[in-house]
């Protein structure tokens, strides 16, 4: 299945140095891309853009149209997607108000699955569709053993070419073999699965 690739970082080459403090985000080159109206809003976002990221690779998917991903933030904020804690830090993705959102600006069906078996989610992507799956950002090295599951969110879609494993696009992958097309077997992938997420459906809503 070809599923157009983005980082939730515009710079994809710089994930790496953006996440381990290398390099601050405010420093992306490509930061007006995101939407964003000032380097420093990219950088408060950027950290937090990883469903967006998973929701405009689905959109270009669909359409061929790309939307910025702090862009889509901002309205999926309006829904209660995201909010502001104190000292303007960001909570969020929360999945019901996201569900709602893409329902109503984009018409998609999009369901929250809690108790969601990785086998599940396989079959609902074979089924046709897509499935944004909670992981421990650490999926990005899939030899160490995470700490914890959950926290940051992949794109995963069919695999046409081996249905038994699983097909993923990593908004935060550190390099282009961890980003997109990353193709894993279930056990691996199950050992940062923290059985939740949204599938979201290829076709409209009635």
């Amino acid at each position: 299945m070809d599923v157009p690739y983005f980082s939730q970082f515009e710079s994809r080459d710089l994930v790496e140095a953006f996440i381990s403090g290398k390099e601050n985000a405010e420093n992306d080159p490509l930061w007006e891309s995101s939407g964003a109206k000032t380097p420093k809003e990219y950088a408060k976002w950027a950290g937090h853009l990883c469903g967006m990221a998973c929701l405009k690779m689905i959109l270009a998917c669909r359409s061929g149209k790309i939307a910025p991903t702090v862009e889509l933030a901002k309205s999926c904020r309006k829904y209660g997607g995201y909010k502001t804690a104190l000292m303007g830090n960001i909570k969020g993705l929360y999945y019901k108000p996201f569900t709602d959102f893409v329902r109503e600006e984009f018409g998609l069906r999009a369901d929250v699955c809690a108790h969601f078996p990785i086998e599940q989610a396989r079959d609902a992507v074979n089924e046709g569709g897509f499935f944004i799956a909670s992981v421990h950002p650490s999926i990005r090295t899939p030899e160490i053993i995470p700490p914890a599951k959950g926290g940051h969110l992949v794109l995963l879609f069919r695999n046409e070419n081996s249905p038994d494993k699983l097909m993923f696009h990593n908004p935060s992958g550190f390099t282009k073999s961890r980003q997109e097309y990353v193709e894993m077997d279930i056990e691996a992938f199950d050992k940062f699965y923290a059985a939740r997420g949204i599938r979201v459906r290829a076709q409209t809503a009635d």
